[in-house]
């Protein structure tokens, strides 16, 4: 497949594939013309990134899981390093999403004046809650907001 071919059936744009191509995720077989020449399987590989990207993965983390011959190498470890860091994620949005529901209906005369949000303010201040990767300040944002 050329590189529109590629960019057609993957919805990726051949800037990205040229871009792709350059960090060594994938690769192509060669030319027809000007233009870049693929194996079927880089929808394959395009899809691994794409999976590899909603996930939080970086380029960088991806490359030598990917490999730059042969079949994807992926690093279990790293994976499940990943999906620790999601679960992080996930505890520190139900924190927020708790904090900001009991806001809404809070019947303190202002947002200012509930105790809650008071604690949901304490912890914004202190950086816990941007602070993905540290599971002992999001128990503790957690458990400050239950």
């Amino acid at each position: 497949m050329d590189i529109a071919e590629v960019a057609k059936r993957s919805g990726v744009p051949a800037s990205t594939l040229r871009y792709y191509e350059e960090k060594g995720l994938i690769s192509s077989v060669g030319r027809r013309g000007l233009r870049r020449v693929f194996n079927a399987n880089v929808l394959q590989r395009l899809a691994l990134i794409a999976l590899g990207r909603a996930a939080g993965f970086t380029l960088d983390e991806m490359a030598p899981m990917l490999g730059q011959k042969g079949p994807p190498d992926i690093d279990r470890a790293l994976l499940l390093a990943k999906a620790d860091e999601l679960d992080n994620t996930i505890t520190q949005l139900q924190a927020m999403r708790d904090g900001l529901r009991h806001a809404a209906v809070c019947t303190a005369a202002s947002h200012m004046q509930c105790p809650k949000f008071r604690r949901l303010l304490g912890l914004a201040a202190d950086g816990v809650i941007h602070a993905a990767g540290k599971r002992q300040r999001l128990k503790r944002a957690k458990a400050t907001l239950a």
